[in-house]
């Protein structure tokens, strides 16, 4: 039995989550709806995500600040200009993807029962309460803008701390860190229940009435993915960019798609960056910040579906607004919520751009919610695998400065 589980761990866990992709699929296909029983293994595993994630980026933060020495330089200033950078490019792809391929909708209804947000004020409003958020309330809802703030605050208060009370916190953040580990072995077990429950649940058959506008989402996701992304990486660190790509949407994209949240792949994404040798310091608060507000794949579903909508009702798009609606895209976008379906109530505060009533806007956002089994995961694998991709890219082009900077010291 020992044996078994050793030679199982020691196989790589992309192919163990493909193998639970596997399996899910022929038990979706073969069984009857009555096991549906099945699904609990994804429940367990996404809950068990959510439930660690909090803890763990509260004791890293808190020992990362802690022990920070003066002197010692992070990347965060050139990560939050790569992931607005790309936030935006993300935007731009979308609305100019709606121009050559523009899509009408079959309005439909379903969602009126949802309240979106009234304006950007409101948006940027919640950002700013989420802030202060009381610390134990933040850590309960994964309040991710409060747990950072609180964490970094007691991070810098401990900073004179004896040794023996740092001891302690990177005892706690050894241990949560262990825990992860554990629950991501489970991945492909949790992998087999969402994906069964996906196929059992919804199937796919209502995805081809919206075959266009699919086309349209996913096609510019796999651009920004495969395309924008590998030459903003490419740029700051002049070398092959693919490698990289391939290895965060392999490991990071793939635990994402089927559990829908960025905040339940942050444990995901942070064991990631370890595996990559990244600077603990650093990733340590740039992904649990990245799945907050870096949401290139929002982006894309706000503006597509906003211009879907305008087109819909025969409504002239100038340019002036189509540059308005990139800006108000990538802003809202960083003020989506991390769980599944977040950034569909952005779309209504998008549409008032050109004037659409929020009754009509509703329409839209069901008709999102009828295509999330696929919009919603891929952008989800898009937003959480460049949370680690724009991490990487930071440390690794101050790397390459850093080297040249010795080089030509050499020189001289």
């Amino acid at each position: 039995m020992k044996n078994g589980l050793r030679k199982w761990n020691q196989i790589s866990i992309v192919k163990r989550i493909l193998l639970g992709l596997a399996i899910g699929i022929i038990l979706a296909l073969t069984l009857p709806n009555g096991a549906k029983w099945i699904s609990i293994f994804g429940d367990l595993f996404v809950g068990a995500l959510k439930a660690i994630a909090p803890i763990l980026v509260f004791f890293l933060v808190i020992h990362a600040i802690s022990n920070h020495k003066k002197g010692n330089k992070t990347n965060m200033k050139s990560i939050i200009f790569l992931y607005a950078i790309g936030t935006i490019l993300a935007g731009l792809v979308g609305v100019v993807a709606s121009f050559v391929f523009p899509v009408s909708l079959s309005l439909t209804t379903g969602a009126e029962d949802l309240t979106p947000p009234s304006g950007i004020v409101e948006v940027l409003e919640k950002l700013l309460y989420n802030i202060v958020d009381n610390p134990v309330n933040a850590l309960m809802n994964a309040n991710y803008i409060g747990i950072l703030t609180w964490a970094i605050l007691l991070g810098i208060a401990l900073r004179s701390a004896k040794e023996t009370t740092k001891n302690v916190l990177e005892n706690f953040s050894n241990a949560i860190s262990l825990l992860v580990k554990w629950v991501i072995n489970l991945a492909p077990i949790g992998i087999m229940g969402l994906v069964f429950d996906a196929i059992v649940t919804s199937g796919l058959s209502t995805l081809v009435y919206y075959g266009r506008l699919l086309l349209v989402l996913l096609g510019c996701m796999l651009f920004v993915a495969l395309v924008v992304n590998p030459l903003i990486v490419y740029v700051n660190i002049r070398r092959n960019p693919y490698p990289l790509v391939f290895t965060c949407l392999r490991e990071s994209g793939i635990t994402a798609f089927f559990t829908r949240s960025s905040a339940a792949n942050i444990p995901v994404n942070m064991r990631l960056c370890e595996k990559l040798n990244l600077d603990r310091n650093t990733y340590s608060i740039s992904i649990p910040l990245g799945g907050t507000i870096n949401m290139a794949g929002a982006a894309i579903t706000i503006s597509v579906l906003t211009l879907a909508a305008a087109h819909t009702l025969n409504i002239e798009v100038d340019l002036f607004t189509a540059v308005i609606l990139i800006v108000l895209s990538a802003i809202s976008a960083a003020g989506a919520s991390g769980v599944a379906g977040g950034s569909l109530l952005l779309i209504p505060l998008a549409c008032s751009l050109f004037g659409i009533s929020n009754d009509v806007a509703m329409q839209v956002v069901s008709v999102g919610f009828i295509i999330g089994v696929l919009q919603d995961s891929c952008e989800t694998a898009l937003n959480s695998s460049t949370d680690v991709l724009f991490t990487a890219t930071a440390e690794y082009a101050k790397k390459r400065k850093e080297e040249l900077n010795s080089h030509q010291t050499e020189a001289i």
